[in-house]
Parts: C-alpha cells; sequence; structure tokens
C-alpha cells in the first residue's frame, strides 16, 4: 500500500482529513515509508510551525509519535531505485499537461509504481487522478 505524505501529516497533525485516515487506519494497511516521506514530512511540520498551527513542541510531539511508529514497523521503511526518476519523468511527459501535476505528485505516484503498490491513498486531488490515470486503486 502506497500513501503519499497528506496521509501521514492527516494522522499525525489533526486537519479535515485526519479522521478519513484514522478510518482506513482501521483496516491495518502495511504502508511503505520513503526517504521522500521522511522529507516531505519534516517540511509539512515546519509549515504548520510558520502558519503558527502548532507550536515548535507539540511539532516535536507529532515527530517522537512518528519516530515511535516508524521503530514499531508501523510504516515499512524502503528505499526508491534510481529508476523512479526517470518514472517521474515519465508520468510528467504523458499526464502532465493533461493534470497539471507538479514533480512531486508524480514523483509519488512513481514511488508507488516503482514498489508495485495496487493501491494509492491521498487527500491530494491532483495526485489522485494521476494514480487512477495510470490503474493504481484510490479512494
Amino acid at each position: 500500500m502506497y500513501a503519499d505524505t497528506s496521509f501521514f501529516v492527516s494522522l499525525y497533525l489533526p486537519d479535515r482529513h485526519s479522521e478519513d485516515a484514522e478510518r482506513r487506519m482501521a483496516l491495518k494497511p502495511r504502508i511503505w515509508f520513503t526517504p521522500l516521506h521522511r522529507a516531505e514530512w519534516m517540511h509539512a511540520v515546519s509549515q504548520h510551525i510558520f502558519r503558527k498551527e502548532m507550536t515548535a513542541a507539540e511539532a516535536r510531539q507529532a515527530q517522537a509519535e512518528l519516530q515511535s511508529d516508524l521503530g514499531s514497523g508501523l510504516w515499512l521503511k524502503v528505499e526508491l531505485s534510481e529508476s523512479v526518476w526517470d518514472t517521474c519523468a515519465e508520468l510528467a511527459r504523458r499526464h502532465g499537461s493533461r493534470l497539471g501535476v507538479r514533480t512531486l505528485d508524480s514523483l509519488h505516484v512513481a514511488a508507488a509504481l516503482e514498489l508495485a503498490a495496487k493501491a494509492f491513498w491521498t487527500f491530494d486531488e491532483r495526485q489522485a487522478k494521476l494514480a487512477a490515470a495510470v490503474g493504481l486503486q484510490t479512494s
């Protein structure tokens, strides 16, 4: 199962999608966690602090919870192969002008394809459209 970073953010930083994310977690999915997730996660947390939506102390707590879950094996840590960049570029070539996807949108979908995911969870409309266009189950 591949989930983009918006899914992780909704689990650890309460937002309008948190209830949906929790409902999906009740299914006990095995979800990959890549270096892309780690980088985007840190940017998301920093943006929450910047916009004064959370304090630095709250951010440290959320980070500690994520690290604990990574350590317990809740998230499956995986690396991405170099070919993910070629897949990302090909997705942009084939779908970018029609769907308006950005680099990180196509990079997440490329990662899902590289990992042979069957399903793709996101709260990002562009990513969902791209994932569906390449045959990934979205919900």
